[in-house]
C-alpha cells in the first residue's frame, strides 16, 4: 500500500493572478469528495472559486456515466461552452470523472474546444495538465489506476462541519448494470491509521460529522488483511475520535454485510443509526442475472440481523425497474420483498443500458418503456406507503437534528437531518449549519418531517468556514 499514498505537492501558480475557477459536478458522492479535491488544488494555485460562468477563468465539468442521460448533460454543456470560448479565448476546459474515463478521446473529437480531458485517477494531476494545455494544446490523460486517495489531496470542503473521508477506491464486483469497475477500477483500500489521522484532522477544525465513501465499503481492508470484518473495526476507531458525534458510510453491498459490522453499528454510539443497503430487485432470477450474489431471503435475513443489532435503525435502498428480461412474476416478487423489508426511503430506478455494462447486451430482453414506467409507478405507492408509515410513528418524538441550513423553499424555515438521516423541517430563527437542535415532530410526508424547534443544544464549533466551492 506504500505506492497509494500521497504524493500530491504545492506547484507554482497557474496562469495569471487572482484567477478565478468554475466547477459543475455531476453524480454520486464520490464525484462531490473528487469536486472538492479539485477545488482545493486549484486553490492551492492561487485560484479563487466563482458562481458565474462569465468570470470563470478555468470551468471543470466532473461527469457521471452512471445515467442514461449523462451523455447529453456533458455534450449540453460543452456546447454552451463553446459560445462562451469563443468570446474568451482564454478560457480553459477540463472534463473529468466517470464519462471522461469511459470516452477520453471521444470527448475532444465531439468538442474540440476542450482543453482537458483526464480520467477518475487523474484527480491530482490536474493542474499539472491545465498548465501543459496553455503550451502545448488539447491534452488527455486517462490512468487505469490511481497513486493517490481522493482525501490525501488538499480540499475546499462544501461544508464546514461535516465531510467526506474516503476509506476505499474502485471495485471488484461485476454487477451487470453497473459501469463502476471499469470506471473507478479495482479494489484498493486505504490503510485505517490513515484514516482515522484525518478524521483527528478535521475534528480539530471542528468538523462534527463524517461519512466513510467508498464504493463497496462492507469489503473495505479484504486487501490489506485476511483478518476480518476490518470495517467494523474501522467504524469502532473512527467513532472514538474525540469531537467527532456523527458517523455514516456509504455504500455497503449486501452480500458483504457481517454480523460483525451491524454490531459495531449498535454498540459505538457516534455510528448513526441509519443504514443504506441496495435491495436492486426482490427476483432471486433477477438477482443471479445482475450478478449481485444474494438471494431475496438472504438479503432479508442480513436485513433482521442489522435491526435486531441496532435500535431505531432507518432503512433505505436502491431499486432497479425493468431488468432486461424481468417478468411480471419476477416484479412482483420485488413488491413483495420491498413491503417485508419496510424501507425508511427508496431511490429507484428505471434500468438504461450503460454501454460497456454486460446489460447492455441483453438489447433482446429490454422490457417495454410502457411496461417499465407502469411498474415503477407501482413500486413508488409501496415504497412511499412504507414511508409515510415510518415517518408517522415518529410524530410526537423530539428528534435532535443537525441543521442544514434554511429550507430551498422557504428561508423563514430550517432544515436539519436526524440520525436517521431523516429531513426536518421547522420554523426558527436563523441558526447556523452545524448547530444541534432538539426538535418536536409534529407532521409527516413520505420524504420529509416537519416539527417544532425545542431547544438549541450545541452551536458550531468549526474555527473558520470554508466558503463553498461554486459546484
Amino acid at each position: 500500500m506504500q505506492g497509494y499514498r500521497s504524493r500530491w505537492r504545492p506547484t507554482p501558480i497557474l496562469g495569471r493572478v487572482a484567477e478565478r475557477y468554475l466547477i459543475r459536478t455531476f453524480g454520486c458522492q464520490m464525484n462531490v469528495h473528487d469536486s472538492e479535491r479539485i477545488a482545493g488544488l486549484l486553490e492551492a494555485e492561487g485560484m479563487q472559486a466563482t458562481e458565474e460562468l462569465d468570470a470563470a477563468d478555468v470551468v471543470v465539468l466532473n461527469t457521471c456515466c452512471i445515467r442514461e442521460n449523462a451523455d447529453n448533460k456533458l455534450y449540453g454543456n460543452l456546447g454552451q461552452l463553446k459560445a462562451l470560448k469563443e468570446r474568451k479565448p482564454g478560457l480553459r476546459i477540463a472534463v473529468g470523472g466517470c464519462l471522461a474515463q469511459k470516452d477520453r478521446g471521444l470527448i475532444q473529437d465531439r468538442a474540440p474546444h476542450t482543453d482537458v480531458v483526464f480520467g477518475t485517477h487523474n484527480t491530482a494531476s490536474v493542474v499539472d495538465l491545465l498548465r501543459r494545455s496553455e503550451h502545448d494544446g488539447a491534452v488527455m490523460e486517462v490512468l487505469e489506476e490511481s497513486h493517490t486517495f481522493p482525501s490525501a489531496l488538499p480540499a475546499r470542503r462544501d461544508l464546514p462541519y461535516s465531510a467526506w473521508v474516503t476509506i476505499q477506491i474502485g471495485c471488484d464486483n461485476r454487477c451487470a448494470f453497473c459501469i463502476v469497475p471499469a470506471v473507478r477500477g479495482k479494489e484498493i483500500s486505504r490503510p485505517p491509521e490513515e484514516i482515522v489521522a484525518e478524521v483527528e484532522s478535521l475534528a480539530a477544525t471542528g468538523v462534527v460529522e463524517v461519512t466513510l465513501l467508498g464504493q463497496n465499503v462492507n469489503s473495505y481492508g479484504r486487501d490489506l488483511t485476511r483478518r476480518r470484518p476490518l470495517f467494523a473495526e474501522l467504524l469502532r476507531a473512527v467513532g472514538a475520535v474525540e469531537g467527532i458525534e456523527r458517523v455514516r458510510f456509504t455504500s455497503p453491498h449486501p452480500k458483504d454485510l457481517r454480523p460483525q459490522t451491524a454490531a459495531a453499528m449498535g454498540d459505538t454510539p457516534t455510528v448513526c443509526e441509519h443504514l443504506h443497503l441496495p435491495l436492486q430487485s426482490g427476483s432471486d432470477r433477477v438477482l443471479a442475472a445482475m450478478h449481485r450474489g444474494y438471494t431475496a431471503e438472504r438479503y432479508l435475513e442480513k436485513l433482521a440481523t442489522a435491526r435486531a443489532a441496532v435500535a431505531d435503525l432507518a432503512v433505505s435502498t436502491d431499486i432497479i425497474v425493468g431488468f432486461p428480461g424481468e417478468t411480471d412474476d419476477d416484479f412482483e416478487r420485488t413488491l413483495e420483498v420491498v413491503a417485508a423489508a419496510e424501507y425508511d426511503s427508496a431511490y429507484t430506478f428505471v434500468f438504461s443500458p450503460r454501454p460497456g455494462t454486460e446489460a447492455a447486451g441483453f438489447g433482446d430482453r429490454f422490457v417495454p418503456p410502457a411496461v417499465a414506467a407502469e411498474r415503477f409507478a407501482r413500486l413508488t405507492v409501496v415504497v412511499e406507503r412504507s414511508a409515510l408509515h415510518k415517518h408517522q410513528a415518529r410524530v410526537g418524538r423530539t428528534e435532535r437534528v443537525l441543521v442544514e441550513g434554511p429550507s430551498r423553499k422557504d428561508a423563514a424555515v430550517l432544515t436539519g437531518r436526524t440520525r436517521q438521516n431523516k429531513l426536518v423541517h421547522f420554523a426558527a430563527e436563523p441558526l447556523s449549519p452545524g448547530t444541534f437542535a432538539r426538535v418536536q415532530v409534529t407532521a409527516a410526508a413520505p420524504h420529509h418531517l416537519l416539527g417544532d424547534l425545542v431547544e438549541v443544544t450545541a452551536r458550531p464549533r468549526h474555527k473558520t468556514r470554508i466558503p463553498v466551492a461554486a459546484l
